[in-house]
C-alpha cells in the first residue's frame, strides 16, 4: 500500500504534489491501493469538505483516490500502543514544561552544543511519577544503537541514538504525535513502500523505532526525495492552475524534475509503464518555471478541442481561435486574455478617435465577406481614404483591443464571420 498525507489544497505545493503523484504512479506499477491520508481533521462536517476539495484537486492530475483515511479514526489504538510502551519501559511519561524546555534549548545553543532530552522526567520514581498533578506528554526512550535503514534513492540512512532523541510520542491533549500516529497507522494499513520528503528521514528512522518497540518486523521500502532547492520562491500548485499551466504539465515537469525518463513530454498514465523511483537523482533540484512554460505549451498543442473548452471555460464556437493561440502562447490565462479581447468592447485610441469611428462605420455597413485580410484591409482603405498608422492603429484596436498584432492575416479567416459583432 502507498500512502500520500495532506489536511487541505490551499497550501499544496509542488514538494506535496510530488509527493502524491509518485505514490500513485508506484501504487499504480506495483498494483497496490493507494490511500489518502487526512491529516488533523477533527469536525466531521469539516472532514468531509476537506475530503471532497483533496479528491477533486488531485483527479485535476489524473490521480483517483479509491481509499480514504482520517488519521483520528485510529486514536483509540494509538492510546492503547502507547500504554503498552510505557509498560514495557521503552516509552515515559514526561512533566517538564514547554518553558522549561525552550530554556534548555536555549542553553544548548549558546554553548554550541546540540540539543537532546536530558532524560529528567526518565529518572522519576513510580511514586513520583503518580503524584505529580502537571500535565504531561510521553517520550519513547531513545534506542541504546544507531537506527539505519535503506533507502531506494540515497541509499543507507543512519542516525545517532541522540538525533533520534526521546521524541514525544503522546502530547499533552492526549492526542498522538505525527511520528507515533504513522508510524501505527502504517503497521495497521500494511504500507508497504514509503515515498516521504528528504528532511523527514529522522521521522522514518523515529517511526521504525516505534515500530521495533512494539514488535513489528515486517519490511517496509522508503525513498526519500531530494528537496527542491527554490521552493520558497514557487507559487502554490493551487495559483499555477490559476496562472494559465495545465494540471498535465505540472505532472509531466515533476516526474521529469531530476529523473531519467525515456521522453521530455508525456502523461502521468504513460509515465506508470516506464517509471522507475531509484532513477530519481539524489542532489537537490531547482524548479525552472521556464522549462514549465514550455511543457505546458506542448501540453496546450497536444491537448484536444474538448480539454481546452472545458480548461478555458469557453464554448465550442471558440475551438479554432483557442487552436490558433495555443500554438503561439504558453499559458492558457494568456490564451483566454486575447479571445476576451477580440470579443469585448473596443474603446478608441485617444489619437485616432475619429478615424476608429469612421473605420467601425465602414465595416458595419460592409455588406459581403472577404475571404483574406488584405481584400478585407484594402476594401476598407478604399472606402475610408486612411493609410498608414491613422488606418491600421484602429483598425487593429477594432479587431483586437491592442494597438499591434502582427497576427492579422493568420487571424482574419477565424474571426471574419464574427466581424460585426466584434466591431460593434
Amino acid at each position: 500500500m502507498y500512502c500520500f498525507a495532506k489536511s487541505s489544497i490551499e497550501d499544496m505545493h509542488v514538494e506535496d504534489l510530488r509527493l502524491a503523484i509518485f505514490n500513485y504512479i508506484c501504487s499504480a506499477k506495483d498494483k497496490k491501493e493507494f490511500v489518502l491520508k487526512l491529516k488533523n481533521i477533527n469536525e466531521q462536517q469539516n472532514s468531509k469538505n476537506k475530503q471532497k476539495d483533496i479528491i477533486e484537486f488531485l483527479a485535476k492530475f489524473d490521480i483517483v483516490v479509491k481509499q480514504i483515511f482520517a488519521q483520528n479514526h485510529n486514536l483509540k489504538f494509538h492510546r492503547q500502543l502507547a500504554s503498552k510502551l510505557l509498560i514495557d519501559k521503552k516509552a515515559f511519561v514526561c512533566f517538564c514544561s514547554e518553558e522549561e524546555i525552550k530554556h534548555k534549548k536555549e542553553q544548548a545553543k549558546q554553548s554550541n552544543s546540540s540539543y537532546s532530552y536530558d532524560g529528567t522526567c526518565e529518572k522519576m520514581s513510580n511514586d513520583e511519577v503518580l503524584g505529580c498533578e502537571k500535565p504531561f506528554v510521553v517520550r519513547t526512550k531513545r534506542p541504546k544503537q544507531t537506527i539505519s535503514f535503506t533507502d531506494n534513492i540515497k541509499g543507507k540512512i543512519s542516525f545517532s541514538p541522540d538525533e533520534i532523541d526521546d521524541f514525544i510520542i503522546v502530547k499533552k491533549d492526549k492526542t498522538p504525535s505525527f511520528d507515533f500516529a504513522c508510524a501505527i497507522d502504517d503497521m495497521f494499513q500494511d504500507t508497504s513502500f514509503i515515498i516521504d520528503q528528504e528532511n523527514n528521514e529522522i521521522n522514518t528512522s523515529r517511526q521504525n523505532l516505534i515500530r521495533q518497540y512494539l514488535g513489528y518486523e515486517k519490511p517496509i521500502s522508503y525513498a526519500h526525495l531530494p528537496k527542491i532547492a527554490n521552493k520558497d520562491d514557487i507559487a502554490s500548485i493551487k495559483s499555477m492552475l490559476d496562472d494559465g499551466f495545465m494540471p498535465e504539465a505540472i505532472a509531466n515537469y515533476l516526474i521529469l524534475l531530476g529523473n531519467k525518463t525515456p521522453k521530455e513530454i508525456f502523461t502521468l498514465q504513460e509515465a506508470i509503464h516506464w517509471f522507475d523511483i531509484t532513477k530519481i537523482s539524489n542532489k537537490p533540484i531547482n524548479f525552472d518555471i521556464r522549462e514549465l512554460k514550455k511543457i505546458n505549451q506542448e501540453h496546450i498543442k497536444l491537448a484536444s478541442d474538448l480539454r481546452l473548452n472545458e480548461l478555458l471555460g469557453l464554448e465550442k464556437s471558440y475551438s479554432n481561435l483557442i487552436r490558433f493561440y495555443a500554438n503561439k502562447i504558453s499559458l492558457l490565462t494568456k490564451i483566454k486574455e486575447k479571445i476576451e479581447k477580440i470579443y469585448s468592447k473596443k474603446i478608441a485610441p485617444k489619437e485616432f478617435d475619429k478615424e476608429f469611428k469612421i473605420i467601425k462605420e465602414a465595416i458595419k455597413n460592409l455588406t459581403i465577406e472577404f475571404e483574406t485580410f488584405d481584400e478585407f484591409k484594402d476594401k476598407l482603405m478604399q472606402i475610408t481614404k486612411l493609410t498608414g498608422e491613422s488606418f491600421l492603429i484602429p483598425l487593429t484596436v477594432l479587431l483586437t483591443s491592442e494597438t499591434q498584432n502582427s497576427e492579422l492575416n493568420e487571424l482574419y479567416p477565424l474571426i471574419k464571420k464574427d466581424l460585426k459583432k466584434i466591431t460593434q
